[in-house]
């Protein structure tokens, strides 16, 4: 019950907070059929927080809501009560679904687990150029915001993506074990920031195909089919291919294998590319994998300035899709490809061997990829938006020929 009085000794309350004597003017201004602007007005505080005191302090136990100086500081004197039970720690539920979310095992599309590099925690931030651990690795934010989707109706299971943090990175709120940060994209066990450098551009861009010239439909993402691509390189020039569609953020790798003679100490000059992603090897990894996609998802891509795609002309016709490419030193203009391979460096992390996955591991974190929810997508996965315009698109097809 609330109490009907307050002790004279208790701690004077912060600025920012509400003291009971500006709860006890609510409520009488609020009895006397004032509204919630001329209240903040008269108390020289936000709208919204005579607002929010007024939805999260009424008293509720005869139906309609009604705002009583008394239980109003009661609910605010219980809230401010620390240190709270953390919610991960007293619901197991909630707990399995955000430590599967973060750290649960990605598979093969045939279902069979797959297990990736073995890796030992340091109780310290994962280093850049060695190998990181494969797991599902769903943000703290993807999580938070995916629970809505799948529990609807069960308000129990909600949580904010900085109480997940928290869970991971505070101590005395372990709610998550600690190692679990290092399936966080970054592997930081502290958060901190970054920056990056530049390359002069290529001759074998002409002004036609720069992406100045690209329909107006790529750059609003309104029509599925425009994709973006790159490569990510490890250690001795090994390279995989990336793949991305701008509207439904789907993504494809691209395995490039190592040709036969890269081991060899003497290599001849202006021969092939042996470390397998010269223009001839990328050009036909983006044909075989651009060509598993129906014809109306095939419309650009857009690549940077990398002599990978010199042979740009031959991939037109091959491939049946527009190239365009990225002015130089304008890495944003890709901004859906570069975002997507910071996600893959937590599988294939800078300075190791990406020679040493087959194409069953690729096409692995690819799906995981694919079936992570995105905030741009309305917590949907990539998979799940491009089954729905290709059910959307074979409907309309049927109408018309019907």
């Amino acid at each position: 019950m609330p109490p009907t009085h307050f002790s004279q000794s208790s701690k004077p309350l912060s600025g920012c907070r509400l003291s009971f004597t500006e709860r006890e003017e609510i409520a009488i201004l609020r009895a006397q059929g004032i509204g919630v602007r001329a209240i903040a007005r008269l108390l020289d505080r936000p709208p919204c927080t005579i607002s929010r005191e007024l939805r999260r302090n009424a008293a509720r136990r005869h139906g309609a809501p009604e705002y009583r100086a008394t239980t109003a500081q009661w609910h605010a004197d219980r809230s401010a009560r620390r240190p709270k039970p953390a919610k991960l720690a007293v619901n197991p539920i909630l707990q399995d679904y955000v430590q599967d979310r973060l750290a649960g095992m990605i598979a093969k599309p045939d279902g069979a687990p797959l297990v990736g590099p073995k890796v030992v925690w340091k109780g310290r931030r994962a280093v850049h150029r060695q190998h990181r651990r494969w797991a599902t690795a769903w943000s703290p934010e993807q999580i938070s915001r995916r629970l809505r989707l799948d529990f609807p109706e069960d308000e129990t299971m909600r949580i904010s993506h900085e109480a997940i943090y928290q869970a991971l990175y505070v101590q005395g709120r372990g709610a998550l074990r600690r190692e679990l940060s290092a399936c966080l994209r970054t592997g930081r066990a502290l958060r901190m920031p970054r920056v990056r450098t530049r390359k002069p551009g290529r001759a074998f861009v002409s002004p036609e195909i720069m992406i100045s010239q690209r329909p107006a439909e790529a750059a609003d993402r309104a029509v599925p089919g425009h994709w973006e691509g790159d490569l990510i390189i490890g250690l001795e020039s090994s390279a995989i291919g990336t793949l991305v569609e701008r509207t439904t953020r789907f993504t494809m790798l691209l395995h490039l294998p190592r040709m036969t003679g890269h081991d060899q100490e003497v290599r001849l000059k202006k021969g092939p590319a042996l470390a397998g992603h010269g223009a001839e090897a990328v050009r036909d990894a983006i044909t075989r994998a651009i060509s598993t996609m129906p014809e109306q998802l095939r419309r650009s891509l857009t690549w940077d300035q990398g002599a990978e795609l010199a042979q740009h002309a031959r991939l037109k016709i091959d491939a049946g899709m527009q190239v365009y490419f990225c002015d130089p030193h304008s890495p944003w203009q890709r901004g859906t490809n570069e975002n997507t391979n910071g996600l893959l460096r937590q599988y294939f992390p800078k300075g190791t061997d990406l020679s040493a996955h087959n194409a069953d591991d690729l096409e692995a974190v690819a799906l995981a990829l694919n079936t992570r929810p995105r905030k741009t997508l309305g917590w949907k996965t990539p998979a799940e938006t491009l089954d729905e315009f290709l059910r959307v698109s074979h409907t309309r097809s049927v109408a018309t020929i019907g």
